[in-house]
Parts: C-alpha cells; structure tokens; sequence
C-alpha cells in the first residue's frame, strides 16, 4: 500500500491510496479524494477484505495514515501484521513503487483532471484496463486477473482433491 499525489485543475490535492497483490499483481484499489485518513484506509481494507480476503501481512511505509492507531486496532484485530519499510527505503515495497512510477506515467501524467468525480472515473477505468488487458511477462504473459483466477482455480482443485480423498476413507 502506498499514496500517490496529484491535483486537480483549481489546485486542490488529489490523493491515491494504491493497494497491490504483490503475488497477482493485482492493483486491487485506487481510493481517490482529496484527503485520506488512517480511517480511510481501514474502509477500503474492510471493502476488500470483503471481496477478496485479508493477507498476513501489509507492507507500508511510515506515513501517519499507516502508523495511527486506527489502522494499528485494526490490524491487531484482523490478525494482519502491518510490516513497515525502513525509512528511506522504498525498495523495500518494489511491486508498489513499481507501480506507482506507471501508474504516473499513464494516468495522472495524460490527464488533466478538472474535478473529483472525473478523476476518480478516469483512474479507476484506468486501474480496470491495467488489470484485465496488460499481460504481464512476469506472470507467463497472462494479465494479473487471469494470473488470480487461474491461482484461485488451483486452489479450489486442492480443496476439492482434499475433500474427495478425505470422503473415499469413510467408505
């Protein structure tokens, strides 16, 4: 998770919360307005968590929506370990970084935003493209959707295997 800066045409701050599936590539959220909180990220996490499941751990830098209190509780309370960056190393979150440097580049860089609401329409038909048309050499040239489904299919053929195996001893 990390936070992307930009602004609109009269000069209020536009702020992007990008969240990324390190192992899918995934950008699962681009949460955009012009202020933030660690409240804020909690409710995109619980929106998420959700739809998609919590992981173990987070990796976040050390800016003060990710070290309040409020992102603390909830971490403790969902048993997520929040696992924060060194200071000054943002090598440290790569996938993110990565990210945010295209995300840039082919969004906020080619547009210019005059208010909120098409910011937000722009960046999230943004986010949905990258997601479902971009494969990914690093993901055997398959877009991080089909990357994610075709994991949660193999997960799921486990799953059945176990139960099947688990059924034939009861016969």
């Amino acid at each position: 998770m990390d936070f992307v800066s930009d602004g609109l045409a009269d000069g209020r701050r536009l702020r992007c919360l990008a969240i990324v599936d390190d192992c899918t590539r995934e950008r699962l959220a681009l949460e955009v307005d012009t202020s933030i909180t660690g409240t804020g990220v909690k409710a995109v996490l619980e929106r998420l968590a959700d739809t998609r499941g919590l992981p173990r751990s987070i990796t976040v830098d050390h800016g003060p929506e990710f070290e309040g209190q409020v992102l603390d509780a909830w971490a403790y309370q969902v048993n997520v370990q929040l696992s924060f960056i060194r200071p000054g190393k943002p090598n440290e979150n790569a996938y993110i970084e990565s990210f945010n440097g295209k995300f840039r580049d082919e969004c906020l860089n080619e547009h210019w935003f005059i208010t909120m609401a098409q910011a937000r329409r722009a960046i999230e038909a943004w986010r949905i493209e990258y997601n479902t048309e971009r494969p990914h050499s690093s993901l055997g040239d398959l877009t991080p959707q089909e990357f994610a489904e075709r994991g949660l299919a193999r997960e799921q053929e486990k799953v059945s295997s176990l139960t099947a195996d688990s059924n034939a001893g009861r016969d």
